[in-house]
């Protein structure tokens, strides 16, 4: 071995052993690895921030923002209200829950599809008389395979595909990974919900990402173009039954009625007050069609104030603090932009607090602070009063909308203690069908070849930007950094493996010493391998190491490296033994309830599974 071999070799294990120690994150490794081969210039520093300018990683990003917008825009959400079923059974249930999480793992970051789905799993754990863990372990490895069936489905596939094409065999398309992907991520579904979910330990709940409170009072408008327009209580109630919300009250023409007849017709100007949890109340807004009373006013004002300024503060021109509440003048991207600059945050009332017997109207919430007040939770009591004018008392939590930093201030002001931020995606239909259309198109455009995925996803999110369904102050906000570093730093690292003659080197002690020169032997250790290194760190620095080994092993076995390459995606991407292996384990860990070894349990026999499957549809669809 050479002094270069041996050094190579030497940081390729220190960094394997600190992404096993887990005491610093996996993008600190990364480039910590990489400065230590400009150090020992095994990698030119000419060249050592090449990684960032690779395709893949600009495939990654791209498909991070495109994730968010079909997030964003209420797209996945309407998708998943219309799969769901309402009152299903526990094996309908979980297999649909299962299949869509697989589904939507394809075309969009595994880990937003599962984040987007776990308050689904939740909430169908609480109906089936499940603890969340049995069905949040069968969402979330689903989610895993899903994703081994596209090109953007998990960024292993791209990194593999990138290596694929330095061997000058051309890279990877869109679906190539279909058919052993497919068919492992099939059965793999089939398994979990038909009867490995059974193997998945019942624990309580050990923490949960976000406060569960009580169920929140608030107050939504009924604009002309709201489904509930012309509907009666009664067929509104049986609409939102599902999503465990009602309708506690209305106030029509500024005139508070409690108890209102189940008989009634809800008119366009309407106030419906509902009573629902943090995490429904989006469902019911988008079910219904309507808008939060606050969000109306807050763009009414916006529009009045621009009409002002337009008309040089004519006669004419309404004040800005006696906003017209016509909800049909109010225009809905008025309402999408009144947002674009704001969080939800729940906080919870102190003892001794400046708010107590007061309510927003006293303090002049939005005057003082630009920030709204959308939703009540009192402890289960119910109050006559309007949300506005409602006096808070110790203990309230107050779901507030404003500037980070505007609900900072009035935390601190008013001795209230932040609990949890909340998102509250509330569909737009046509921001949702724009999303998947931009989505739709960077796929084919990428899938026929027509130009590079790298080039196919940036166009995608251009147009997002454009179109506003990613507003562009959020665009960079929503890329996972940390992968991106990760990746950026590897790939020098891994060109260094590959120069050196060092994957070469372990290539051929792999073959000599355990495949015996047979080519099947060496595919099943190549997976394996794969596999193992996925269960201990992370899935993307497995392909980014693992690759260069694949194709020194298909070139020392005199066959072509497409099998082998294939080998690592899929070994990769099924981590299951482990809650460190991939995000959507870690993700679950907490709300599960889980404990390090409660994954192999299900994981292990999912694990055998995989490679009983990948194997010969491996060597059938990619022969050696």
């Amino acid at each position: 071995m050479t002094s270069e071999q041996w050094l190579i070799l030497l940081i390729l294990l220190a960094t394997v052993a600190m992404f096993l120690w887990g005491r610093w994150r996996h993008d600190m490794v990364a480039a910590g690895s990489l400065a230590a081969c400009v150090l020992t210039g095994l990698v030119p520093a000419s060249v050592a921030f090449s990684g960032f300018s690779h395709p893949a990683v600009i495939t990654v990003a791209c498909v991070l923002v495109l994730s968010r917008g079909l997030q964003s825009s209420g797209a996945v959400a309407a998708l998943t209200r219309a799969v769901m079923p309402a009152r299903a059974g526990m094996l309908r249930s979980l297999s649909v829950l299962c299949a869509l999480g697989a589904v939507l793992s394809g075309f969009m970051n595994n880990v937003g599809a599962m984040a987007l789905l776990m308050p689904v799993a939740m909430q169908l754990a609480g109906r089936l008389e499940l603890t969340p863990g049995q069905l949040l372990m069968p969402l979330a490895f689903s989610t895993i395979l899903g994703g081994m069936t596209t090109m953007i489905g998990t960024p292993p596939n791209l990194i593999v595909s990138s290596f694929r094409e330095q061997t000058g065999a051309g890279s990877f398309t869109m679906f190539d990974f279909l058919p052993v992907g497919l068919a492992v991520a099939a059965i793999g579904v089939l398994f979990i919900t038909l009867l490995g979910w059974r193997w998945v330990p019942a624990r309580k709940q050990s923490g949960v990402a976000g406060f569960e409170s009580e169920a929140y009072i608030t107050e939504a408008k009924v604009l002309d173009t709201s489904k509930a327009a012309g509907m009666s209580l009664r067929e509104i109630e049986i609409l939102i039954d599902a999503i465990d919300a009602q309708i506690i009250g209305m106030v029509i023409n500024e005139v508070r009625m409690t108890a209102p007849s189940a008989w009634r017709r809800v008119r366009v100007g309407d106030i419906l007050v509902i009573e629902a949890e943090a995490t429904s109340l989006a469902g019911v807004l988008s079910t219904l069609g309507l808008t939060l009373v606050e969000a109306v006013e807050q763009a009414q004002r916006t529009a009045d104030e621009t009409d002002k300024n337009s008309q040089n503060a004519a006669p004419h021109s309404q004040s800005a603090s006696e906003p017209n509440l016509d909800a049909t003048v109010v225009n809905q991207d008025e309402l999408t932009n009144a947002a674009d600059h704001t969080v939800l945050m729940e906080l919870a009332v102190l003892p001794g607090s400046p708010l107590l017997g007061r309510s927003a109207r006293d303090i002049q919430l939005r005057t003082r602070y630009g920030m709204n007040l959308l939703a009540v939770s009192r402890h289960g009591k119910r109050s006559l009063a309007r949300l506005r004018s409602r006096a808070f008392r110790y203990g309230d939590l107050l779901l507030m909308q404003g500037p980070p930093e505007a609900i900072a201030q009035f935390a601190s002001d008013n001795l209230c203690v932040p609990l949890a931020e909340r998102e509250l995606a509330i569909p737009d239909k046509r921001k949702a069908l724009e999303a998947a259309i931009i989505m739709a198109l960077a796929v084919a455009a990428a899938a026929f070849g027509l130009v590079p995925a790298a080039i196919a996803f940036a166009l995608g999110v251009l147009a997002s930007m454009a179109v506003g369904t990613v507003p562009p102050r959020t665009v960079y906000n929503v890329i996972d950094w940390p992968v991106i570093v990760l990746l950026g730093a590897l790939f020098p690292v891994a060109g260094a493996l590959e120069l050196t003659g060092t994957a070469n080197l372990l290539a051929q002690w792999l073959l000599n010493h355990m495949a015996q020169g047979n080519a099947m032997v060496g595919l099943a250790l190549i997976l394996v391998v794969s596999m193992f290194l996925s269960d201990l760190m992370n899935n993307t620095a497995t392909a980014a190491v693992m690759c260069p080994i694949a194709i020194a092993t298909a070139s020392a076995l005199g066959v072509s490296s497409d099998p082998f390459l294939m080998a690592v995606a899929i070994g990769a991407s099924c981590a299951f033994l482990t809650p460190i292996g991939h995000q959507n384990n870690t993700m679950i860990l907490g709300p599960g309830g889980f404990g390090f070894g409660d994954y192999w349990k299900l994981g292990l026999p999912l694990e055998l599974l995989v490679v009983g499957i990948s194997l010969p549809m491996l060597l059938w669809v990619w022969p050696l």
